[in-house]
């Protein structure tokens, strides 16, 4: 079981005052632009909406001055009041508010749709760009982390959109105009004002740095655990034969607690931040009240030698306009945890859409109806050679895996590997497909260099079968056909014949049309491996890979099995991968690896003569 630290109840540590790096600004507004980029009509048309709501916020809150100065107080001054010319005010405000109630609906929902395609073009751009992953990148990342991104960041991001990049233009927007507006009815209480503000901006950029560190350790955290489960529930078996459910448990316990400390630091510290900053607002709703009420009641007021007067209509419309200037603050800070949680995912989405895809600088293409290779010149027929010279491998630069590998072939040879658990068997046989890319050395397909042939022809005239099959969700004959998406339905039941596979698919409750679920869990590892060698076969490529293809196939089926892969390698280059050597007697060339290096090649009578490693392996004696 892995082994896992923890930094104790209070969590870990060390994780103060930050100020925002420039990366973490980029990846905002490269976040910006990518919604621009997708929606930019939409967006222009949220903005002219929430412009439009904001001054007809403004125009309600402006007419309280009129209402009280000019309505309310002549009227409550008159012997005989007229209450028509108020009534006609009031009817043509109503209007207003109707016209900014339908534009915050039709902004509110244009930036639902917006928030949603932008999620569905996000999962769409992250799929399609990690099928171009080279495989090393899933050797060097977790599965569970890199589904975390689906999930997990895709969805805040998606949130993030929907409410705070709203929230953030109607801010700007409400800020802009509730200012000019507070300047032009009282300088004075607009200097109060924008103290209080800046007290308020102070508070809230000083947690939201704190917080969204802890933001991130939860976004990481949040990812663990669910690497851990998915491990957990692939490797359950596992878990239960050797019993360490209660191991698996205490380390689920570890991760889990740290996925609980950094939530809970990073949403105590966002979730103070309104309710500071609402004590402010109303602390200075108090304080301008005073000094207002001291302008408005003091005619002879005066601020740097210049006379200021204040009615109170206008004191009131002041109160009002404050509240709105301060309140964009405050909606800011209830939308952090939001913020701070899209700006983390979109860190590991980027990193995900930036990963290198595989480099092909092949040329060369494969014409499958003619078996030609397609290249500049003349095409030349597709035969199944394949040489190996000096070639050497590492799968990185610090530690070298292969030394120096020379491997002859001609059409139509069956080329055998053995040697000992981690002698570089399986890894030729990923370089043959171009898994990896090789550091020295070249490896040619009838006379042309693989890094000339573009990887899809490639590995469409190589049939490859993994000793851990896959199977997809599907029927059995989906499956098969998965090999060559064009093969008819008798072209796939001709496959599993030629294999060996028909009897044993009929004998299952809906024969070839059986729905397969969760990787094949319905069948027998025997059934799913000859589901996975039909699948090769309907493919008819050229070259064949054979990676202990028969290993999880009884005695008694792999003697009728071998007979139908007998024909199927016939007339094509076969390399086979064999634990039992007494599969590989009858190949044309059988090579013995050891530590990376070929020490032995030969026919099976070659290697016995010669009394070697080969020798020892096949007889169990030692030399």
């Amino acid at each position: 079981m892995r082994q896992l630290s923890f930094d104790g109840p209070r969590g870990p540590r060390n994780h103060g005052l930050q100020k925002p790096t420039k990366e973490q600004w980029g990846t905002l507004m490269r976040l910006l632009r990518y919604v621009l980029k997708n929606y930019k009509g939409y967006i222009l048309v949220v903005l002219a909406c929430i412009v439009v709501t904001s001054f007809t916020s403004l125009a309600s809150t402006l007419f309280t001055r009129t209402l009280i100065d000019d309505y309310i107080l002549p009227l409550t001054q008159a012997s005989n009041p007229e209450y028509a010319s108020l009534a006609q005010a009031l009817f043509r405000l109503g209007l207003v508010l109707a016209l900014g109630v339908v534009c915050s609906y039709a902004y509110n929902r244009l930036m639902i749709y917006v928030s949603q395609g932008t999620q569905l073009r996000l999962r769409r751009e992250l799929f399609t760009h990690m099928q171009t992953l080279p495989l090393n990148y899933f050797d060097t990342h977790s599965h569970g982390d890199t589904m975390s991104v689906y999930t997990n960041d895709v969805d805040s991001l998606r949130q993030a959109i929907s409410s705070s990049l709203t929230q953030v233009f109607n801010s700007l927007i409400t800020i802009t105009v509730t200012f000019t507006s507070m300047v032009v009815l009282s300088v004075p209480l607009t200097l109060v004002s924008i103290f209080l503000a800046i007290v308020m901006m102070y508070a809230t950029t000083k947690l939201g740095t704190i917080s969204r560190g802890h933001f991130r350790q939860q976004q990481e955290s949040l990812a663990r655990v669910n690497g851990f489960i998915e491990e957990m529930m692939t490797g359950q078996k596992v878990v239960k034969v050797f019993c360490h459910e209660d191991e698996a448990i205490r380390d689920f316990e570890a991760i889990n607690e740290q996925l609980r400390y950094s939530a809970s630091s990073a949403n105590r510290i966002a979730n103070i931040v309104m309710p500071i900053n609402g004590n402010l607002g109303n602390l200075g709703y108090v304080l301008i009240a005073v000094v207002g009420a001291s302008i408005a009641l003091n005619p002879d007021f005066s601020l740097f030698s210049v006379h200021c007067s204040l009615s109170l209509g206008t004191l009131v419309s002041f109160l009002t306009l404050n509240k709105n200037f301060t309140q964009p603050i405050s909606h800011v800070s209830q939308q952090i945890n939001s913020v701070l949680n899209a700006s983390v995912g979109a860190d590991r989405i980027f990193a995900l859409m930036d990963a290198q895809s595989e480099i092909d600088e092949g040329k060369v293409t494969l014409n499958e109806e003619a078996r030609t290779w397609e290249k500049e010149g003349a095409d030349t027929p597709v035969l199944g050679d394949v040489d190996f010279r000096h070639v050497d491998f590492g799968y990185t630069a610090e530690k070298q895996i292969l030394f120096d590998i020379n491997i002859n072939t001609s059409p139509g040879q069956k080329i055998a590997f053995v040697g000992g658990t981690g002698a570089g068997k399986t890894t030729i046989i990923n370089l043959i497909n171009r898994f990896y890319e090789i550091q020295h050395g070249e490896i040619l397909f009838d006379g042309i260099p693989v890094k000339d042939i573009q990887k899809p022809s490639l590995r469409r005239s190589l049939g490859m079968v993994l000793q851990d099959t896959h199977l997809f969700t599907g029927s059995v004959l989906d499956n098969i056909r998965y090999g060559r998406l064009t093969a008819s339905d008798e072209e796939c039941r001709e496959a599993a014949q030629l294999v060996g596979a028909d009897d044993l698919i009929r004998r299952l409750a809906n024969g070839y049309e059986t729905i397969l679920t969760g990787d094949g869990g319905n069948l027998s590892a025997g059934e799913r491996q000859l589901i996975a060698i039909a699948r090769a076969a309907v493919a008819n490529p050229p070259v064949l890979i054979l990676d202990e293809a028969t290993a999880n196939i009884d005695t008694r089926t792999e003697i009728y099995v071998q007979q139908g892969m007998d024909r199927l390698m016939q007339g094509r280059t076969t390399f086979v991968i064999a634990h039992r050597l007494s599969t590989v007697r009858g190949a044309d060339q059988i090579i013995v690896l050891e530590h990376g290096r070929i020490i032995e090649h030969g026919t099976h009578e070659e290697l016995i003569a010669c009394r070697g490693k080969y020798y020892q392996l096949y007889t169990g004696n030692d030399l």
